[in-house]
């Protein structure tokens, strides 16, 4: 019988369970229940016409997605055979089929005729939570966690997964307390608590908690990770901290070491976070991830040979992501001007999602070499399956040329590949782009004015337009109204803010400026944002402070353009 594939979203009751979930179709009676049930648990049960037919009822019915039907054929087929197998099938179809009624009648009958069953537990447990039935929930999870025998632990720390659907936070909390005090020496327990008291937004008796489950259990990474956290809200150094001091006295905590490894990165301590990335390196040897992280440190510590020789053990050790090393070790030779050697790596990657950005790195190479001519044929003969690879071929063939300064090859070329692709959102903005440097606003215009109808939402064509209005003309009303849309659907972009401020200043905004150029630059302290701050505040007077923001951008980005104008504009004669 021919299956009708269907999609079912797994409730997190049915996780719970441990059953596995359906993909297309309800499961056969005859698949793996998620705990064998004991033989002699088994009903002595006749095969007689009746049972047969109702079981190929619900089997039928679950084969074509009926799974309300199959749901209550199985749970009808239950109830009258009260075999346990088919309870729990009768509750998993259920749970699939969003019968929460039949489900709990199922879950109810499953633990009645196998009572030491722990996901037949699970599955009432997380039921009656659902239903935000707690107090009828709470027997249930009791027996949970003492069915562990001697390491009620394991249950304790199950718990919060199971409680995850109930919506009253405050009322969860107070479940797990309960449900926690008869074991108040067990770190778990607190552990439990400090779960579900962050859920309830209660950040302070969670710090506690997860500390007395600390002091019960040290050393135990999972309540120091925890804790780091919490402490981290108030600010990733005291997280750093925190586990720095941790690893002092627990040196083989290797998984609160990668955490402190990642929060150095994102602190961007680059050399410091080497560090602990070899620490961890050399207690797992084998691991190509920790290997390539400090590859990656290395390069952006401009530390070319440990970089090569970290990206080159990642391939040794058989690090899936091949692609992304050797371009990667293309990179570490580039940065070397061991130019034969970077096209090597870059031209090893032969297939997958590397293969387009490889073969573009390529042609950068050619260029960088002087060779323009020669890149720009290498492009043309990149093979390519789809539209969007034929636009980033594009992109890049222009970005070349715009290294090399010409404005006009870049303008011609997008003009030339819009009349295969019209309506490309990548290629009306570069062209766009270009038109501005070639003087023709109105094509700019144009182009921009057609990407926002085919993207409405698409905010950086209002600033880019917007901007050049501002900029370049005197519509500055216009320009605002723009920006104002841009704002609407970007409003912390420090680009827009920037265009704002700038407009604002055009119009004679003065004060209404600095806000949108102070907030622009304090989010991202970029050269251009710090050339049209700095314009603002010459014209205010405030010269000195206008040359030191100058300056201290420029001292980061010796090369920019923007910078570098205006500069010469109001400090040089």
């Amino acid at each position: 019988m021919r299956l009708i594939a269907r999609h079912f979203v797994a409730a997190s009751l049915c996780f719970a369970t441990g059953f596995a979930p359906l993909s297309n179709a309800a499961p056969a009676v005859t698949a793996k229940p998620a705990k064998p049930v004991a033989e002699t648990a088994l009903p002595k049960l006749a095969l007689t016409n009746q049972i047969l037919y109702e079981f190929l009822v619900a089997e039928i019915a679950g084969q074509r997605g009926e799974l309300g039907v199959a749901s209550e054929a199985y749970l009808d087929l239950a109830q009258k055979t009260r075999d346990p197998r088919l309870a729990q099938r009768a509750t998993e179809v259920a749970l699939f089929a969003h019968q929460a009624n039949e489900a709990r009648a199922a879950a109810s009958l499953w633990l009645d005729v196998q009572p030491d069953s722990l996901n037949a537990q699970k599955a009432l447990a997380a039921l009656l939570v659902g239903d935000g039935k707690l107090s009828d929930a709470r027997p249930h999870l009791e027996k949970l966690i003492a069915a562990e025998g001697g390491n009620p632990g394991v249950g304790l720390m199950q718990l919060n997964a199971l409680l995850m659907q109930q919506k009253d936070k405050p009322a969860t909390l107070a479940l797990v307390k309960n449900l926690a005090a008869p074991y108040p020496n067990l770190a778990e327990a607190h552990y439990a608590i400090a779960q579900a008291a962050v859920n309830a937004g209660q950040f302070d008796d969670a710090l506690s908690e997860i500390k007395m489950a600390a002091r019960l259990k040290p050393g135990w990474e999972a309540a120091a990770l925890f804790q780091f956290l919490l402490i981290q809200r108030d600010g990733k150094d005291n997280g750093a901290a925190f586990l720095k001091d941790f690893l002092q006295r627990y040196p083989d905590a290797r998984e609160v070491r990668l955490t402190y490894a990642r929060q150095l990165v994102s602190l961007s301590q680059y050399s410091q976070a080497r560090d602990e990335f070899r620490v961890l390196a050399k207690a797992v040897p084998d691991n190509p991830e920790i290997t390539l992280a400090v590859g990656l440190l290395s390069l952006q510590l401009n530390d070319l040979d440990d970089a090569d020789a970290a990206f080159k053990q990642t391939l040794q050790l058989g690090y899936p992501d091949q692609g992304t090393v050797q371009i990667y070790l293309g990179q570490v030779a580039e940065a070397r001007k061991q130019y034969t050697e970077a096209a090597k790596w870059y031209q090893s990657v032969q297939a997958g999602k590397h293969y387009l950005p490889a073969q573009i790195r390529y042609a950068a190479l050619l260029a960088k070499q002087g060779k323009l001519a020669e890149a720009r044929t290498y492009l043309h003969g990149v093979k390519t399956d789809n539209a969007a690879d034929q636009v980033r071929l594009i992109q890049a063939e222009a970005e070349l040329l715009r290294d090399a300064k010409d404005d006009q090859g870049v303008y011609d070329l997008l003009s030339t590949a819009l009349t295969s692709q019209p309506d490309s959102p990548e290629l009306l903005y570069d062209h766009a782009m270009a038109a501005e440097r070639v003087n023709k606003l109105d094509v700019l215009e144009k182009d921009l004015r057609r990407l926002i109808v085919l993207k409405p939402d698409y905010a950086h064509a209002y600033n880019a337009l917007g901007y050049t209005l501002a900029d370049r003309t005197n519509r500055l009303d216009e320009a605002v109204k723009l920006l104002e849309q841009a704002l609407k659907l970007a409003p912390n972009d420090p680009f827009i803010l920037d265009s704002m401020g700038w407009a604002q200043y055009r119009q004679g905004n003065i004060d209404a400026s600095l806000s949108y150029l102070r907030h622009a630059y304090s989010l991202r302290p970029d050269p251009d944002i710090a050339a049209h701050l700095g314009e603002v505040l010459w014209s205010q007077g405030k010269r000195d402070d206008a040359r030191k923001l100058w300056q201290t951008s420029l001292d980061s980005n010796p090369q920019n353009a923007a910078l570098l104008s205006v500069m010469q504009k109001f400090i040089q004669p």
